[in-house]
């Protein structure tokens, strides 16, 4: 319990650091979009491509994995969309916006440490794993969503558009780019690979301070009954979910999963949203919502994903 607390305090500190220096007017609320635009498009998409290109590719091509996690996260984004548009009353855009919420993690900046502590030695290949899910899949699936929700043009017209803004997402250069050089076995100059370190390096602090800077003036209470499905259907359905594709895919006889590798999957799917939500979120003007609800998520995932660890220790099925 406490190795989780030292590894998650640092995130709240940076969020509260954020949020006090707009708070006393080093920085404007106004100021957090520019730095969230230099996360998504330079350090995001560092930090992607240094995830693949020092890998393997076949480190990071369990098929089995991927098809679970996956189909959990398929099923969210599903059932999410129906909740929010059918009983929530929210238009396509903003349902598109909450159901990222739900069915995108912090793999990296949560997820990977917290592996490190239970399952370090297949940490690394449940990190990769993820990306490929989630930057190669399933953003561009909801990116797909809400571009053709917010057109205003024909539907043929906002098709093109998308895949156009798609094709050219920083995001998704940088995946195809790392895989490219992973398959491709290329050794980078120096000078590069110290380059995409060093912007890696930026992404998670700044994320975490543009969080924080954009909760100030934030109408907190108002927002309790949009922000309580989003956080717990990442804290809670998310990860039933996998656990359903996983124990679907066995029944099926389409793919067994190590029980290690099950337990990452499980627990990935338990993080909180990603870091860079409201930043992803900016674009379509829920940038409020979404930074409410990851510092909420951010907040119950302690025990959250306490609880999740405990059930897999505790109950026998979960472990095997």
């Amino acid at each position: 319990m406490l190795d989780i607390l030292t590894i998650t305090s640092p995130i709240y500190i940076i969020i509260a650091i954020g949020f006090f220096m707009t708070r006393i007017g080093v920085f404007a609320r106004a100021d957090m979009r520019v730095f969230g635009r230099f996360v998504i498009n330079l350090a995001l998409p560092a930090l992607l491509f240094r995830s693949l290109f020092q890998r393997q590719i076949g480190e990071i091509l369990n098929v089995s994995y991927l098809l679970a996690y996956l189909g959990g996260s398929l099923l969210v984004i599903g059932l999410g969309s129906l909740w929010f548009r059918r009983f929530c009353g929210l238009n396509p855009t903003t349902s598109t916006v909450c159901v990222m919420g739900m069915a995108c993690s912090n793999s990296g900046y949560v997820g990977y440490p917290i592996l490190l502590l239970t399952l370090a030695p297949i940490a690394g290949v449940s990190l990769a794993l993820n990306m490929i899910v989630e930057n190669l899949i399933v953003l561009p699936l909801l990116f797909f969503m809400a571009e053709g929700n917010h057109g205003s043009s024909g539907r043929w017209q906002v098709l093109r558009k998308s895949l156009g803004r798609l094709v050219a997402n920083p995001l998704i250069i940088a995946m195809f780019a790392g895989l490219v050089v992973s398959f491709l076995g290329w050794k980078l100059p120096e000078p590069i690979v110290r380059t995409v370190d060093m912007l890696a390096t930026v992404c998670s602090a700044l994320a975490l301070f543009v969080v924080g800077g954009t909760l100030v003036g934030l109408p907190l209470r108002g927002m309790v009954s949009q922000v309580a499905p989003i956080v717990i259907g990442k804290l809670v359905f998310h990860p039933l979910a996998v656990l359903l594709s996983i124990t679907a895919l066995a029944l099926l006889g389409l793919g067994e999963i190590d029980p290690s590798l099950r337990m990452a999957a499980v627990l990935m799917a338990a993080m909180p949203m990603m870091g860079i939500y409201p930043t992803l979120a900016q674009a379509y003007g829920e940038e409020d919502i979404s930074a409410v609800a990851l510092l909420a998520a951010t907040v119950a995932s302690f025990f959250t994903i306490s609880g999740w660890l405990w059930m897999f220790r505790h109950i026998p099925v979960l472990g095997q």
